[in-house]
Protein backbone atom coordinates (compact mmCIF):
# COMPACT_ATOMS: atom_id res chain seq x y z
CA UNK A 1 0.00 0.00 0.00
CA UNK A 2 2.54 2.25 1.02
CA UNK A 3 4.47 1.87 -2.35
CA UNK A 4 1.12 2.81 -4.02
CA UNK A 5 1.02 6.10 -2.25
CA UNK A 6 4.47 6.88 -2.60
CA UNK A 7 4.51 6.52 -6.80
CA UNK A 8 0.81 8.55 -6.42
CA UNK A 9 2.26 11.18 -4.13
CA UNK A 10 5.59 11.33 -6.75
CA UNK A 11 3.51 11.79 -9.37
CA UNK A 12 0.34 13.92 -8.44
CA UNK A 13 1.54 15.61 -5.17
CA UNK A 14 0.99 14.92 -1.75
CA UNK A 15 -1.68 16.47 -0.61
CA UNK A 16 -4.03 13.83 -2.64
CA UNK A 17 -7.89 13.74 -1.60
CA UNK A 18 -7.13 9.66 -0.84
CA UNK A 19 -10.98 9.02 0.45
CA UNK A 20 -12.64 10.71 -3.24
CA UNK A 21 -9.76 9.26 -5.24
CA UNK A 22 -11.00 5.60 -3.71
CA UNK A 23 -14.76 6.68 -3.54
CA UNK A 24 -15.07 8.18 -7.48
CA UNK A 25 -13.12 5.06 -8.38
CA UNK A 26 -15.86 3.10 -7.20
CA UNK A 27 -19.10 5.45 -8.41
CA UNK A 28 -19.56 2.56 -11.72
CA UNK A 29 -19.73 0.03 -9.10
CA UNK A 30 -22.14 1.90 -6.97
CA UNK A 31 -24.02 2.88 -9.75
CA UNK A 32 -24.58 -0.55 -11.23
CA UNK A 33 -25.65 -1.83 -7.77
CA UNK A 34 -28.28 0.52 -7.69
CA UNK A 35 -29.44 -0.15 -10.66
CA UNK A 36 -29.38 -4.23 -10.08
CA UNK A 37 -31.26 -2.99 -6.14
CA UNK A 38 -33.94 -1.47 -8.52
CA UNK A 39 -35.00 -4.47 -10.78
CA UNK A 40 -34.77 -7.24 -7.96
CA UNK A 41 -37.18 -5.08 -6.12
CA UNK A 42 -39.17 -4.14 -9.23
CA UNK A 43 -40.03 -8.07 -9.63
CA UNK A 44 -40.93 -8.41 -6.01
CA UNK A 45 -42.15 -5.35 -4.61
CA UNK A 46 -45.84 -3.44 -5.82
CA UNK A 47 -46.07 -0.42 -7.74
CA UNK A 48 -46.76 1.36 -5.02
CA UNK A 49 -43.99 0.52 -3.42
CA UNK A 50 -41.72 1.80 -6.20
CA UNK A 51 -42.83 4.64 -7.10
CA UNK A 52 -42.62 5.77 -3.51
CA UNK A 53 -39.39 3.62 -2.39
CA UNK A 54 -37.33 4.40 -5.70
CA UNK A 55 -38.94 8.02 -6.78
CA UNK A 56 -37.08 9.41 -9.53
CA UNK A 57 -36.82 12.81 -8.27
CA UNK A 58 -35.43 11.67 -5.16
CA UNK A 59 -33.55 9.72 -6.84
CA UNK A 60 -31.76 12.40 -8.90
CA UNK A 61 -31.56 14.91 -5.89
CA UNK A 62 -29.57 11.91 -4.03
CA UNK A 63 -26.87 12.10 -7.04
CA UNK A 64 -26.57 15.60 -7.17
CA UNK A 65 -26.16 15.94 -3.99
CA UNK A 66 -23.81 13.04 -4.15
CA UNK A 67 -21.75 14.63 -6.88
CA UNK A 68 -21.51 18.22 -5.15
CA UNK A 69 -20.38 16.64 -2.44
CA UNK A 70 -17.51 14.91 -4.06
CA UNK A 71 -16.49 18.15 -5.96
CA UNK A 72 -16.83 20.39 -3.70
CA UNK A 73 -14.61 18.98 -1.30
CA UNK A 74 -11.69 18.17 -3.65
CA UNK A 75 -11.74 21.90 -3.89
CA UNK A 76 -11.52 22.57 -0.64
CA UNK A 77 -9.51 19.63 0.32
CA UNK A 78 -6.97 21.59 -2.23
CA UNK A 79 -7.12 24.55 -1.02
CA UNK A 80 -6.57 24.05 3.17
CA UNK A 81 -7.53 20.26 4.10
CA UNK A 82 -4.79 18.89 2.45
CA UNK A 83 -2.25 21.49 4.44
CA UNK A 84 -3.74 21.11 7.47
CA UNK A 85 -3.90 16.95 7.66
CA UNK A 86 -0.29 17.07 6.30
CA UNK A 87 0.74 19.77 8.92
CA UNK A 88 -0.72 16.95 11.73
CA UNK A 89 1.54 14.13 10.24
CA UNK A 90 4.38 16.48 10.35
CA UNK A 91 3.63 16.16 14.24
CA UNK A 92 3.72 12.63 14.41
CA UNK A 93 4.96 10.90 17.51
CA UNK A 94 5.61 7.64 15.89
CA UNK A 95 5.59 6.28 12.48
CA UNK A 96 3.75 2.97 12.56
CA UNK A 97 4.57 0.59 9.44
CA UNK A 98 1.89 -0.79 7.18
CA UNK A 99 2.01 -4.79 6.95
CA UNK A 100 -0.22 -7.27 7.13
CA UNK A 101 0.42 -7.13 11.06
CA UNK A 102 -0.79 -3.67 11.27
CA UNK A 103 -3.37 -3.40 8.85
CA UNK A 104 -6.30 -4.83 10.43
CA UNK A 105 -5.70 -2.87 14.03
CA UNK A 106 -5.40 0.17 12.04
CA UNK A 107 -8.83 -0.09 10.23
CA UNK A 108 -10.89 -1.05 13.84
CA UNK A 109 -8.98 2.41 15.40
CA UNK A 110 -10.08 4.36 11.67
CA UNK A 111 -13.65 2.44 12.69
CA UNK A 112 -13.81 3.55 16.41
CA UNK A 113 -12.86 7.26 14.90
CA UNK A 114 -15.66 7.25 12.87
CA UNK A 115 -18.02 6.20 15.60
CA UNK A 116 -17.24 9.34 17.52
CA UNK A 117 -17.67 10.85 14.43
CA UNK A 118 -20.97 10.09 13.42
CA UNK A 119 -21.86 10.07 16.96
CA UNK A 120 -20.51 13.90 17.30
CA UNK A 121 -22.40 14.75 13.85
CA UNK A 122 -25.92 13.50 16.00
CA UNK A 123 -25.22 15.12 18.79
CA UNK A 124 -23.73 18.45 18.37
CA UNK A 125 -25.26 21.15 15.85
CA UNK A 126 -22.04 21.92 14.52
CA UNK A 127 -21.52 18.82 13.37
CA UNK A 128 -25.52 18.26 12.61
CA UNK A 129 -25.72 20.94 9.93
CA UNK A 130 -23.50 18.82 7.76
CA UNK A 131 -25.13 15.62 8.20
CA UNK A 132 -28.53 16.11 8.29
CA UNK A 133 -28.48 16.27 4.52
CA UNK A 134 -27.99 12.21 4.76
CA UNK A 135 -30.80 11.57 6.71
CA UNK A 136 -33.40 14.23 4.91
CA UNK A 137 -34.65 10.78 2.20
CA UNK A 138 -38.01 9.32 3.58
CA UNK A 139 -36.63 6.22 1.36
CA UNK A 140 -34.67 3.82 1.21
CA UNK A 141 -32.11 2.74 -1.15
CA UNK A 142 -28.95 2.55 -1.90
CA UNK A 143 -28.92 5.87 -3.86
CA UNK A 144 -30.06 7.30 -0.53
CA UNK A 145 -25.58 6.90 -0.16
CA UNK A 146 -25.08 9.62 -2.40
CA UNK A 147 -27.24 11.97 0.27
CA UNK A 148 -23.94 13.87 1.36
CA UNK A 149 -23.29 17.44 2.40
CA UNK A 150 -20.87 19.50 0.66
CA UNK A 151 -20.56 21.26 4.59
CA UNK A 152 -18.79 18.36 5.76
CA UNK A 153 -15.02 19.67 5.04
CA UNK A 154 -15.97 23.12 6.55
CA UNK A 155 -17.43 21.38 9.89
CA UNK A 156 -14.42 19.32 10.50
CA UNK A 157 -15.08 15.68 9.70
CA UNK A 158 -11.56 15.18 9.00
CA UNK A 159 -10.38 16.54 12.44
CA UNK A 160 -11.63 13.20 14.05
CA UNK A 161 -9.27 10.91 12.33
CA UNK A 162 -6.07 13.25 13.17
CA UNK A 163 -5.41 11.24 16.69
CA UNK A 164 -4.25 8.25 14.05
CA UNK A 165 -2.16 10.73 12.49
CA UNK A 166 -0.49 12.08 15.05
CA UNK A 167 -0.02 8.52 15.94
CA UNK A 168 2.06 8.03 13.30
CA UNK A 169 -0.34 6.35 10.85
CA UNK A 170 0.23 7.97 7.18
CA UNK A 171 -2.30 9.85 5.76
CA UNK A 172 -2.86 8.07 3.06
CA UNK A 173 -3.19 4.99 4.72
CA UNK A 174 -5.91 6.61 7.09
CA UNK A 175 -8.00 7.65 4.71
CA UNK A 176 -8.10 4.58 2.11
CA UNK A 177 -9.25 2.16 4.87
CA UNK A 178 -11.67 5.42 5.58
CA UNK A 179 -13.33 5.22 1.69
CA UNK A 180 -12.93 1.62 2.42
CA UNK A 181 -15.47 1.97 5.23
CA UNK A 182 -17.40 4.16 3.36
CA UNK A 183 -17.90 2.17 0.03
CA UNK A 184 -19.13 -0.74 2.17
CA UNK A 185 -22.06 1.42 3.43
CA UNK A 186 -23.32 2.28 0.67
CA UNK A 187 -23.88 -1.20 0.43
CA UNK A 188 -26.61 -1.29 3.11
CA UNK A 189 -28.29 1.56 2.40
CA UNK A 190 -30.93 -1.21 1.15
CA UNK A 191 -34.53 -2.78 2.03
CA UNK A 192 -33.28 -5.69 -0.27
CA UNK A 193 -31.53 -7.43 2.18
CA UNK A 194 -33.37 -8.55 5.28
CA UNK A 195 -31.85 -9.58 8.76
CA UNK A 196 -28.72 -11.74 8.47
CA UNK A 197 -27.52 -14.55 10.47
CA UNK A 198 -27.62 -13.60 14.92
CA UNK A 199 -23.46 -13.26 15.22
CA UNK A 200 -23.52 -11.14 11.62
CA UNK A 201 -25.96 -8.52 13.21
CA UNK A 202 -23.69 -8.52 16.10
CA UNK A 203 -21.14 -7.74 14.90
CA UNK A 204 -21.10 -5.76 12.10
CA UNK A 205 -23.42 -2.86 10.62
CA UNK A 206 -25.99 -4.62 8.30
CA UNK A 207 -28.84 -3.22 6.06
CA UNK A 208 -31.28 -3.88 9.24
CA UNK A 209 -29.21 -2.40 11.33
CA UNK A 210 -28.58 0.79 9.20
CA UNK A 211 -32.35 1.26 8.24
CA UNK A 212 -33.07 1.56 12.15
CA UNK A 213 -30.39 4.24 12.48
CA UNK A 214 -31.84 6.18 9.61
CA UNK A 215 -35.27 5.84 11.21
CA UNK A 216 -37.19 8.58 13.18
CA UNK A 217 -38.87 6.03 15.20
CA UNK A 218 -38.53 7.04 19.05
CA UNK A 219 -36.29 4.08 19.98
CA UNK A 220 -34.43 4.79 16.86
CA UNK A 221 -32.99 8.11 16.85
CA UNK A 222 -29.61 8.54 17.60
CA UNK A 223 -28.85 4.84 17.36
CA UNK A 224 -26.16 2.48 15.54
CA UNK A 225 -23.52 4.76 14.54
CA UNK A 226 -21.37 2.33 13.46
CA UNK A 227 -19.48 2.11 9.98
CA UNK A 228 -18.64 -1.63 9.28
CA UNK A 229 -19.09 -3.17 12.86
CA UNK A 230 -21.50 -2.38 15.39
CA UNK A 231 -19.65 -3.57 18.44
CA UNK A 232 -18.96 0.06 19.74
CA UNK A 233 -22.75 0.60 19.57
CA UNK A 234 -23.03 -2.40 21.74
CA UNK A 235 -19.96 -1.13 23.99
CA UNK A 236 -21.34 2.42 24.10
CA UNK A 237 -24.90 2.19 24.73
CA UNK A 238 -26.24 3.20 20.90
CA UNK A 239 -27.27 0.00 19.46
CA UNK A 240 -30.95 -0.39 18.88
CA UNK A 241 -32.19 -3.95 17.38
CA UNK A 242 -34.53 -2.80 14.25
CA UNK A 243 -38.02 -4.71 15.33
CA UNK A 244 -40.66 -2.11 14.50
CA UNK A 245 -41.39 -0.49 10.84
CA UNK A 246 -38.73 1.47 10.41
CA UNK A 247 -40.40 5.22 9.42
CA UNK A 248 -36.95 7.25 7.35
CA UNK A 249 -36.53 11.15 7.92
CA UNK A 250 -35.96 13.23 10.65
CA UNK A 251 -37.76 13.61 13.88
CA UNK A 252 -38.29 17.17 13.68
CA UNK A 253 -37.81 20.09 11.13
CA UNK A 254 -37.75 17.73 8.14
CA UNK A 255 -37.06 19.28 5.17
CA UNK A 256 -39.33 19.22 2.55
CA UNK A 257 -37.77 19.88 -0.54
CA UNK A 258 -35.97 18.61 -3.86
CA UNK A 259 -33.40 21.90 -4.00
CA UNK A 260 -30.10 20.63 -3.34
CA UNK A 261 -28.97 24.43 -2.27
CA UNK A 262 -31.72 24.52 -0.01
CA UNK A 263 -30.91 20.63 1.59
CA UNK A 264 -27.04 21.88 1.51
CA UNK A 265 -27.30 24.71 3.39
CA UNK A 266 -30.91 25.17 5.51
CA UNK A 267 -29.86 24.13 8.77
CA UNK A 268 -26.63 25.81 8.54
CA UNK A 269 -28.39 29.34 8.71
CA UNK A 270 -31.02 28.33 10.83
CA UNK A 271 -28.11 27.55 13.46
CA UNK A 272 -26.78 30.87 12.72
CA UNK A 273 -30.38 32.52 12.78
CA UNK A 274 -30.38 30.77 16.78
CA UNK A 275 -27.06 32.10 17.44
CA UNK A 276 -28.07 35.72 15.89
CA UNK A 277 -31.32 36.06 17.97
CA UNK A 278 -30.46 38.68 21.06
CA UNK A 279 -30.52 36.70 24.39
CA UNK A 280 -27.38 36.19 26.78
CA UNK A 281 -24.45 34.94 24.95
CA UNK A 282 -23.51 31.94 25.92
CA UNK A 283 -27.15 31.10 25.22
CA UNK A 284 -26.65 31.71 22.39
CA UNK A 285 -23.43 30.56 21.46
CA UNK A 286 -24.65 27.32 22.86
CA UNK A 287 -26.64 26.60 19.56
CA UNK A 288 -22.80 25.58 18.17
CA UNK A 289 -22.35 22.96 20.60
CA UNK A 290 -25.68 21.71 22.21
CA UNK A 291 -27.93 18.76 20.51
CA UNK A 292 -29.71 19.64 17.40
CA UNK A 293 -33.07 19.59 18.95
CA UNK A 294 -31.64 22.00 21.92
CA UNK A 295 -34.22 25.18 22.69
CA UNK A 296 -32.81 28.04 24.25
CA UNK A 297 -34.18 29.09 27.60
CA UNK A 298 -37.04 31.94 27.76
CA UNK A 299 -38.07 34.18 30.70
CA UNK A 300 -41.97 32.71 30.56
CA UNK A 301 -40.21 29.07 30.78
CA UNK A 302 -38.17 30.01 34.18
CA UNK A 303 -41.28 31.58 35.59
CA UNK A 304 -43.51 28.60 35.26
CA UNK A 305 -40.71 26.62 36.58
CA UNK A 306 -40.43 28.34 39.38
CA UNK A 307 -42.87 27.26 41.75
CA UNK A 308 -42.36 23.89 41.19
CA UNK A 309 -39.02 24.35 42.11
CA UNK A 310 -40.15 25.26 45.50
CA UNK A 311 -42.69 22.36 46.39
Amino acid sequence: MMELIGWMESTFGAHIDWKQVILIGLSPIFALSFLLEWQYMRRRKSGDYMKRQFAWMDTFTNLSLGGAYQVFELIVHVLFVGTAIFWFWDQRFFTIPINLWTILPIFIAVEFCYYWFHRTSHRVRWFWTAHVVHHTGEQMNMSTAFRQSMLYPITGWWLFFMPLVLLGVHPGVVFILYAVDLGYQFFIHTESVGKLHPWLEYIFDTPSNHRAHHGRNPQYIDKNYGGVIIVFDRWFGTYEEEQEQVDYGIATRQIKSHNPIKLNFQEFVDMWKDVLRPGPLGQRLKHLWAPPEYVRPTIEAEEVELPNKST
